[in-house]
């Protein structure tokens, strides 16, 4: 049996208060909503739930607190087989939450109180350099202080180690962070604010990805949600479609596609092969309800 690709998962973790609901309320407006779930999440801990379920070795760097959200993660953490070595628990700090409603349409809105994770430093990242040198991938978003990501951008750098840039939530990334940088992996909204241009078909794709590419990225794919992914790479440029679904609730369903990207890519498959890896385990991720509750296995994907 091969070696499994080490999957390196730097981000948040959360608990997910998640309500069903017909309709999102207005301002000022209360309504009564359907069935609660509590749902472990975070999009640093979905990546790597994913990463581990989709046939990845993974370690994860993320800060939890001492109370019960940060100790059910945990064994969560364990549960899957992520390596939780790298996991510290703050006495001074709650657990990230994130309140989530979800319309009869599938869509979301949430609304994340980071708690611990804004307290995840550069030192954490320093004290990780060996998992760095031993890492196919790494994987890290923007749920998490903007300082720590840069380090880990230039710590993989250093290393010569290939790293993915899930810009999300959306915001502004200076030059440096896109020095050196592998890939990265915005939604329509994200490579609008990164770019400056809307996506509204695949020229405007093209020349918003062309923007980040000038700026120093290797590899762009646009994630586009029920009409797939725009890759744009010296191997592979163009629309990847994916499969036509109903849609039950698309909160994870970014994580999933970067989870499982970071796996394929580690398993050495071309980018076209791996986006259209990754947007099969999205499309199966979206058909269920909750964060990591709808993350699929691997088997599932065969």
């Amino acid at each position: 049996m091969p070696d499994l690709p080490k999957i390196l998962v730097i981000g948040s973790a959360n608990m997910d208060m998640v309500i069903q609901t017909s309709h999102f309320p207005k301002p000022g407006e209360t309504i009564i909503g359907g069935h609660f779930s509590l749902i472990p999440g975070g999009k640093g801990a979905n990546q790597a739930v994913a990463a581990a379920r989709l046939g990845g070795s993974v370690a994860f760097i993320t800060q939890l607190g001492t109370d019960v959200f940060g100790n059910t993660s945990l064994e969560n953490f364990k549960k899957e087989g992520i390596d939780t070595s790298r996991i510290r628990q703050n006495p001074h700090q709650p657990s990230g939450v994130a309140l989530i409603t979800v319309d009869g349409h599938g869509e979301n809105t949430i609304i994340v109180a980071p708690g611990a994770n804004n307290h995840l430093r550069e030192e954490d990242i320093q004290a990780a350099e060996n998992y760095f040198l031993e890492a196919s991938i790494v994987l890290i978003q923007l749920e998490i202080p903007l300082q720590v990501v840069l380090a880990s951008v230039q710590m993989a750098k250093k290393y010569g180690k290939k790293l993915i840039l899930n810009p999300a939530p959306a915001s502004q990334l200076s030059a440096e962070y896109y020095d050196g940088l592998y890939m990265i992996t915005p939604n329509e909204t994200e490579i609008e604010l990164l770019s400056g241009i809307k996506i509204v078909d695949e020229r405007s794709a093209k020349s918003a990805a062309a923007v980040l590419a000038s700026k120093g990225a290797q590899h762009i794919v646009i994630t586009l949600g029920a009409s797939g992914a725009y890759v744009y790479s010296e191997e592979f440029t163009g629309i990847l479609p994916t499969e036509k679904v109903k849609a039950v609730d698309t909160t994870a369903a970014g994580d999933t596609f970067n989870g499982a990207l970071a796996v394929a890519l580690g398993n050495g498959r071309t980018i076209k092969e791996a986006v259209a890896f990754a947007l099969k385990a999205a499309t199966l991720s979206v058909q269920k309800l909750g964060a990591q509750s709808s993350i699929p296995h691997l088997s599932e994907l065969k």
